[in-house]
């Protein structure tokens, strides 16, 4: 599970997609109460800031959009709650670059 703190913009496709993905769970078990993940530390740090998981995900909805895909999952802005700035990182965004730039993709990094 990974929600990068990298500009949407320079995510290539896959990463782009794929957090978006893993937004929509975290949000979930945040949200529902789910098991699945609670202790994960990417999950973690979104505990109490619904209001700036909402603004990631409008960013990568914002992105998405740019590139020609079609978004069908919008969260309930009524439960975006909490802080709307996310200061905990698992990884430090250089080290976020470091590790996309590893995987060889066409991300823009």
């Amino acid at each position: 599970m990974r929600i990068w703190d990298i500009s949407p913009k320079r995510l290539c496709r896959n990463h782009l997609l794929g957090e978006h993905r893993e937004l929509h769970a975290i949000w979930s078990v945040l949200v529902n109460g789910k098991k699945g993940y609670a202790h994960h530390p990417e999950t973690l740090r979104w505990r109490g800031k619904l209001k700036a998981l909402y603004g990631r995900h409008a960013a990568l909805v914002e992105e998405m959009a740019v590139r020609g895909y079609q978004h069908r999952s919008p969260l309930p802005k009524r439960l975006a709650r909490g802080s709307a700035i996310q200061r905990a990182f698992v990884a430090t965004k250089r080290a976020q670059v470091e590790m996309l730039r590893k995987k060889r993709c066409r991300c823009d990094v």
